[in-house]
């Protein structure tokens, strides 16, 4: 998964980072809350990790302004050296979903990020390969649409699974592309375009499936299931280009 770590310790940063990394995870750190506050304009995070004291702000004032940002919802650990029972429950009601005291413990920190990652994104962390017609065999990496085997390139397939486990999810750019490709900055914007307008035809990506994909201008794509249309409606296949949707791109208000 995805990982923003905000904290003005460079120690504590590489060593939550490298931990983090050990277990599978991509880990972006910060260093004060502004830089974090104008990644998030244009870039998506499947977990927050957030520091009380930062040089420009403090972290619950991070931590609200993420919350009064519609459509950025991700879960929220919040880390400090402050335990009072107070601080705990200021941390919780200024949106925090967890909180933990500073001298971290790194093996209760991969534990409780897990956790709150395994409660945000089930489909996700679970081995679901089924998204009503369309079935994904793990062992032969292929995918069946109503029975009918598709054929994907490793690439593709890879890209289309991670669309399906995050179904409904907005997904920047550079997260798509370090998850398919790993890393993002080797990786042109043009490919992952390529791939995405080949694998609406490949999938049939339209409201008569299930599922559709939206272009959010200047940030990615998102794949949303809808409502199958009754069996008496008729619906054809789209074949226009992805609209750029602008006016679903997220506003961050810095605080």
């Amino acid at each position: 998964m995805r990982i923003a770590v905000l904290d003005d310790d460079p120690l504590l940063l590489e060593q939550i980072k490298g931990t983090l990394e050990c277990h599978q995870h991509v880990c972006h750190t910060f260093a004060d809350g502004t830089s974090l506050l104008q990644a998030l304009r244009n870039d998506t995070f499947d977990l927050l990790i957030v520091d009380w004291h930062l040089p420009d702000m403090e972290g619950t004032d991070v931590v609200q302004t993420v919350r009064n940002t519609h459509g950025m919802q991700p879960p929220i650990l919040f880390i400090t050296r402050r335990s009072d029972e107070r601080d705990v429950v200021e941390a919780l009601s200024r949106g925090a979903d967890d909180f933990m005291s500073k001298p971290l413990r790194m093996g209760e920190l991969v534990a409780r990020a897990t956790a709150l990652l395994r409660r945000a994104f089930p489909q996700s962390m679970g081995a679901r390969l089924e998204f009503g017609v369309y079935r994904f065999d793990a062992e032969q990496r292929t995918l069946h649409i109503q029975g009918q085997a598709i054929g994907l390139k490793h690439r593709e397939y890879e890209l289309a699974l991670f669309l399906f486990r995050n179904a409904g999810r907005l997904l920047s750019r550079s997260h798509l592309r370090e998850a398919v490709w790993s890393d993002a900055t080797d990786t042109p914007s043009r490919s992952l375009d390529t791939h995405m307008s080949r694998l609406r035809s490949k999938l049939q990506l339209t409201e008569a499936n299930g599922y559709t994909i939206t272009a959010v201008y200047g940030v990615g794509y998102r794949l949303d299931a809808v409502s199958l249309p009754q069996k008496s409606e008729t619906t054809a296949p789209a074949t226009e280009p992805l609209p750029e949707r602008s006016d679903l791109q997220p506003q961050l208000a810095t605080s």
